[in-house]
């Protein structure tokens, strides 16, 4: 069997100017960055300002597992699926962060011939984007500590500095640190630590951008710490909002690329969904919908996570319309939530596929509580015993839902007809009732509760004591109107990475609360989530390589 890698270095890519001219592109629209990759311009939505936006399609999936569910090589294989039926689309997806790809989890450009390319250029460093915004990033810590140095006229509290350094590197060794230190040339020593890149504010921020402007004022509005008098201090304090939107000014630019049958993909931004808000650039989706009938975009991790915040946060901040959710589920996902371990996942185990629908039920009682049509995708895969999946298909009969087996990884858009059909006729035959979790009018304590009950199932929520003092102090600084991004393990509902399937009578404990008034929401922390990743014992990097005319071998 061929690895992705092999798969795309065999694949026949178009120049990137025939993708751009199937988008009815003009040559102004967008300037190349090689033979297969370009920069749209961020003045395409201002030009189709009148134009009607095409359907938008969201992918998201059950609870992951290490077994794997292939979101985005569903999402890739039905956009390709539906240009075979005759429907316009374009693809809208996240970039990769190097730590992932260096680590474990492996990148985010599909797989198989369910593939965005070139996909060694996307899972490395791409059009530059992340460096553009690790460096904005690393540009203000530079300045606050500069700042400081020089004879603090703000007054910030060194000790209550909350903004971070990033690198877009899993470095578990860089979670807590100490700067400034060798004397008073070097600064004023303190504690600070590293953040990575895809869960920074600034990610979140060039993602929930409308255009440059609005990233300009959002940049002003980041908290980066506070006074000795606990008042908060902004950018704007700083008046350095100009220089980090300069560093940001072509990585605001969404990245036009194509899959591996030529399918035009744009893939910008790339947050996090355990730990931000896991969904690519609102540029990238509502141009999107100017150039296609349909868009296909996914959210990272399951319901509970990504599309979550994708129907909460970025819907309501880029006006995007919704108009139906991909479920993905795999036999062998939803055998691990049924108690089988990963080493025993080939083995057909019907009592514990049955076991595991659970935790797709309630996924799917998510999506249904947002109003939204949906279909469940069966991503197959070559251990899947016929019995397997008859079981799934007659669960979902009994329920009137609608299924689809897909197998994109290995026919590409041919593998995934069927369900390209049943998504468009759930968008015109079912009904769209949408409504989200809470009102940016309830308190935080209320949507943050809302978001544990109604969406993961908890009995409640409990709030450390930090986290009450938070509360009450947010409130009082008129942050209480904002969103809410939460922080959760994206193997469980709970907020405990070991209890998969559908946990009950459990309660979500909130330990800390993070202001991102920038990005217009408050991250709420649950159990021990952490926003430095670290690298596992044997890092994918182990096994990459290039040869001495330049392949690079071993990158999935």
């Amino acid at each position: 069997m061929k690895t992705d890698i092999e798969i795309a270095q065999e694949a026949k890519l178009e120049p990137i100017h025939k993708i751009a001219q199937l988008l009815n592109l003009s040559p102004e629209d967008w300037e190349p960055y090689g033979h297969t990759k370009a920069k749209l311009s961020d003045k395409l939505l201002d030009k189709y300002k009148d134009k009607p936006d095409g359907k938008v399609i969201l992918v998201t999936a059950i609870s992951p597992t290490p077994a794997g569910e292939g979101k985005s090589t569903v999402t890739v294989g039905l956009g390709q699926a539906l240009n075979k039926i005759g429907k316009k689309t374009v693809i809208a997806l996240r970039e990769p962060s190097l730590g992932p790809v260096m680590g474990i989890k492996g990148g985010a450009a599909g797989g198989g011939y369910s593939q965005v390319l070139p996909m060694e250029d996307i899972n490395l460093h791409f059009t530059g984007d992340l460096h553009a915004i690790t460096s904005a990033n690393n540009a203000l810590a530079a300045m606050i500590d500069n700042h400081i140095h020089q004879g603090n006229k703000l007054n910030i509290d060194p000790r209550r500095i909350e903004f971070k350094r990033v690198m877009d590197m899993n470095d578990r060794a860089l979670r807590q640190i100490v700067v400034g230190l060798g004397g008073p040339l070097r600064g004023v020593p303190r504690e600070d630590g590293f953040n990575i890149t895809v869960a920074s504010e600034i990610m979140a921020i060039l993602c929930l951008s409308n255009d440059l402007q609005d990233l300009k004022r959002r940049i002003s509005s980041i908290v980066i710490g506070y006074t000795y008098e606990e008042e908060p201090v902004y950018v704007r304090d700083l008046q350095v909002e100009g220089a980090l939107t300069l560093l940001l000014k072509e990585a605001i630019k969404p990245n036009l690329v194509q899959t591996i049958e030529n399918t035009p993909a744009i893939v910008h931004g790339g947050p996090f969904a355990n730990i931000a808000h896991g969904c690519n650039s609102i540029i990238a989706t509502n141009t999107a919908a100017k150039l296609g009938d349909y868009v296909v975009t996914e959210a990272g991790f399951g319901a509970d996570l990504g599309a979550e915040k994708f129907l909460d946060i970025k819907t309501r901040v880029g006006n995007i319309d919704t108009d139906a959710v991909v479920i993905v589920a795999t036999v062998r996902a939803l055998k691990m939530h049924g108690g089988v371990p990963k080493d025993k996942l080939t083995e057909e185990n019907i009592d514990a596929l049955r076991a595991g629908m659970e935790n797709l039920q309630k996924h799917i009682e998510t999506i249904q509580y947002f109003g939204l049509p949906f279909v469940i995708a069966i991503n197959k895969f070559p251990t899947d015993t016929p019995r397997e999946v008859e079981l799934i298909n007659e669960w979902c009969q009994e329920r009137d839902y609608e299924v689809a087996l897909t197998d994109v990884w290995a026919k590409g858009g041919e593998g995934g007809l069927e369900l390209a059909e049943k998504i468009v006729h759930a968008i015109d035959t079912k009904q769209n009732e949408f409504k989200r979790v809470y009102e940016l009018e309830d308190s935080l304590e209320t949507k943050i509760s809302k978001i544990a009950q109604v969406v993961y199932g908890a009995d409640g929520v409990d709030f450390s004591p930090k986290a009450k003092k938070q509360l009450d102090f947010f409130e009082s600084q008129g942050w209480g109107n904002l969103a809410i991004c939460m922080a959760k393990t994206q193997y469980s509902l709970s907020d405990d990475p070991t209890r998969l399937g559908r946990p009950t009578g459990f309660t979500i404990t909130i330990r800390e609360l993070r202001p991102s008034i920038g990005a217009g929401f408050i991250v709420a922390l649950t159990g021990d989530i952490m926003t430095m990743p670290g690298l596992p014992k044997s890092p994918a990097a182990l096994r990459m390589d290039v040869t001495e005319d330049g392949k690079i071998v071993g990158l999935f």
